[in-house]
């Protein structure tokens, strides 16, 4: 279940980047929250918090959300599943 795709530009800066969140079931039965972040263009990197109920992933990811927003990220587009 994909979140959000938030960009940051700022052409005088020459910043150009790109952060992602999404939630996904594991094959153990826990829920892992994927953050990927990079420049625009590249694959970026990637980390994956695991969490045992999807409250908790949900509450992880409404948090990385925020302080990205705060830093300012935009929603870049809708994420079609």
């Amino acid at each position: 279940m994909a979140l959000a795709h938030l960009h940051r530009i700022d052409p005088e800066a020459n910043m150009a980047r790109f952060y992602r969140v999404d939630i996904a079931p594991t094959l153990f039965g826990e829920v892992c929250v994927l953050r990927t972040w990079g420049r625009i263009g590249t694959r970026g990197r990637t980390c994956i918090e695991t969490f045992a109920t999807l409250e908790d992933a949900e509450n992880a990811a409404s948090r990385a959300l925020r302080q990205k927003v705060r830093r300012g990220y935009l929603r870049a587009r809708q994420i079609r599943q």
